[in-house]
């Protein structure tokens, strides 16, 4: 038979996941998406309690976050830039901004609180890595709205529209990666870790950039993973290449959206399908397909009645 694509022969899944688990899942869009996905068919699951986290850098610290349970303070708001009036704080997402500082931060410390008692009795940790480039805040420029010197030298996860001169660029390193991705694990203790890269394209900086990008993360994860192997007091992280099925398998830009950065719904669906095939346990595939046959007869029903 005509091979008309190269099949990605991802390794035999360490960390399998569970009707039985409970998942937190932090990174980029792409756990968003996959994490709903995860949601839908029925799995408990805590999906990026901070927003959309996009490098290891911050990711680390969220979870680090999660662990202490810390609440946040006035002294960490931060007003948005570009007059959208609203409070935010450079740990967050825009999602979370709010027109006033203690609406931020009731959401935000009720978030909080919720998803530290979700990860104190989770089971495992799936950490999707978008980039290996972090923003940090320079706080040199003095400004009325200025955000607390506490911030200062500090990785943002996100710039809050705020002026770039703010803000210094850097890309991480192999090795300095490799240590956030074991901060990370640290962090995790006990529980059990699912690592994946991005498939979206990041391409400020090009497409040489971007592959820079993607592989400083693919060799901070292998570095990670390896060292960790022999490690008997806790379980070796695995990985799921997420990134190397949308390269290979999914190379045509039919699997592209319109932005022909992101991957299309169909390319999220067939690399979540390969997720669940690769992690879930075979005893407990009958019970997916239960799961999602429900969900469909749910939106089917749904769509019907909003006819």
């Amino acid at each position: 038979m005509l091979k008309l694509q190269t099949q990605v022969t991802d390794e035999k899944c360490k960390v399998h996941i569970s009707y039985e688990d409970k998942i937190l899942m932090l990174g980029s869009c792409f756990t968003d998406n996959v994490g709903q996905k995860l949601a839908n068919y029925g799995f408990d699951v805590c999906i990026n309690p901070f927003g959309t986290l996009y490098n290891p850098v911050s990711i680390a610290r969220s979870i680090a976050r999660l662990s202490a349970g810390k609440h946040f303070t006035e002294d960490e708001c931060v007003w948005m830039g570009s007059n959208a009036g609203k409070v935010c704080s450079f740990w967050h997402h825009t999602s979370f901004a709010r027109t006033s500082t203690a609406e931020f931060l009731d959401n935000a410390n009720r978030r909080l609180d919720e998803a530290s008692e979700f990860f104190a009795n989770c089971s495992k940790v799936i950490i999707t890595l978008g980039t290996a480039w972090y923003y940090r805040y320079d706080g040199q420029e003095a400004a009325a709205d200025s955000p607390s010197p506490s911030y200062r030298g500090t990785v943002v996860s996100n710039c809050l529209k705020r002026k770039a001169t703010e803000f210094v660029r850097e890309r991480l390193t192999v090795e300095e990666c490799t240590a956030e991705l074991l901060k990370i694990s640290d962090s995790a203790s006990s529980r059990q870790m699912i690592f994946t890269v991005s498939p979206i394209r990041h391409m400020a900086d090009g497409a040489h950039g971007n592959q820079l990008s993607k592989s400083t993360l693919l060799l901070g994860v292998d570095r990670m993973t390896r060292s960790l192997s022999d490690d008997q007091d806790s379980p070796a992280p695995d990985y799921f290449p997420a990134f190397e099925i949308m390269m290979d398998e999914l190379r045509d830009y039919r699997f592209y959206a319109e932005d022909m950065v992101h991957p299309s719904s169909q390319a999220v669906d067939y690399i979540a399908d390969r997720f669940l095939g690769w992690a879930l346990p075979e005893n407990e595939k009958t019970v997916l397909e239960e799961r999602i046959k429900k969900f469909r007869q749910s939106r089917h029903v749904s769509s019907y009645r909003n006819i």
